[in-house]
């Protein structure tokens, strides 16, 4: 047993969506489908960013980072869950529901601070235009990226670090498909008040303010945006939806779970997938679909693709 385990439980067992086995069956052809998808959409937009050279800018080099943690967001669980569907006894180790944990709160911190870095992008863009180029270099870029995965993992670890030792000595079922900070520290042997205190001011705040921060920053640049009428702006706005959508989407379900920590509702499993795999999957077709350059670069990297396997056909 791990040393930092103080208790005697070994592994957790983890609650599917269903108890039927036909449901879980189809929910097995689903997910699989679901998580392919979000897979090979979020890859693509990564591999167009970095092979357009229309792209390189900061806008969708922000974009790029975003589908790339989109990508290890859905990965941390979804496949466990999937195979989950395919077994009878749904268990996770002591050190594998640790990990869970872990890597849950760096993506999802991550991506919180990478969604309020493109906010921050945007309002340059739109609401200080001329030093745009000077703001936004390739340095900053790199520096808001980088900011973003250091404060995941730090985020991450504060979260951790009084976890693991917590006394585990009996009750080991989770309420969810994966382990999940709120529904794992209630089933430790202590009182977990202070705790979930902790937990409130550091995940719930942190959801909260930056969700606020995002639509002050976007109320502004909205506002800026109303006074301009131009095809510029015209096209600001439709960036600007897509964003806030992504937003909304991403935050609400983060909200609504971490900021109420001390209360477990059955609307909680059906937020942790929505947050884990559809959010993940409607990030690429949202900034996409309503995004000419991207789809024109996406046309432009298929037709040069085509040659290329017809030559090695030849």
């Amino acid at each position: 047993m791990d040393k930092g385990n103080k208790s005697g439980v070994t592994e957790f067992i983890l609650h599917s969506l269903s108890g039927s086995r036909e449901l879980q069956l189809f929910y097995f052809a689903f997910f699989t489908l679901f998580y392919l998808s979000i897979v090979l959409g979020n890859l693509l937009i990564v591999l167009t960013v970095i092979s357009e050279p229309a792209l390189h800018t900061p806008m969708y080099f922000l974009l790029s980072n975003l589908s790339f943690i989109d990508v290890c967001l859905s990965t941390f669980a979804t496949p466990k869950m999937i195979i989950d569907f395919l077994m009878e006894h749904k268990t996770i180790s002591f050190e594998g529901c640790m990990t869970q944990i872990f890597f849950l709160h760096v993506f999802a911190g991550g991506e919180m601070m990478l969604l309020v870095a493109m906010a921050y992008d945007r309002y340059v863009a739109i609401c200080r235009p001329l030093y745009y180029a000077s703001i936004m270099s390739a340095r900053k870029c790199t520096i808001l990226v980088v900011g973003s995965w250091l404060i995941g993992v730090l985020h991450s670890i504060s979260q951790l670090v009084f976890t693991v030792n917590l006394p585990f000595c009996g009750p080991n079922k989770v309420d969810s498909f994966f382990c999940d900070l709120p529904l794992v520290i209630k089933l430790a042997c202590t009182n977990t008040f202070t705790l979930e205190v902790l937990m409130l001011s550091d995940s719930g705040l942190m959801a909260m303010s930056s969700f606020v921060l995002l639509l002050i920053s976007y109320t502004v640049i909205l506002v800026t945006v109303r006074r301009r009428s131009s095809a510029g702006m015209a096209k600001a706005r439709a960036t600007l939806t897509a964003h806030i959508t992504v937003v909304s989407l991403f935050f609400g379900p983060c909200i609504f779970i971490y900021a109420w920590p001390f209360s477990s509702l059955p609307v909680d499993k059906v937020l942790s997938i929505f947050y884990t795999v559809f959010t993940p999957l409607l990030n690429p077709m949202i900034y996409t679909l309503r995004n000419k350059e991207v789809i024109s670069a996406m046309q432009k990297l298929r037709t040069r693709q085509v040659p290329i396997s017809w030559a090695r056909r030849i």
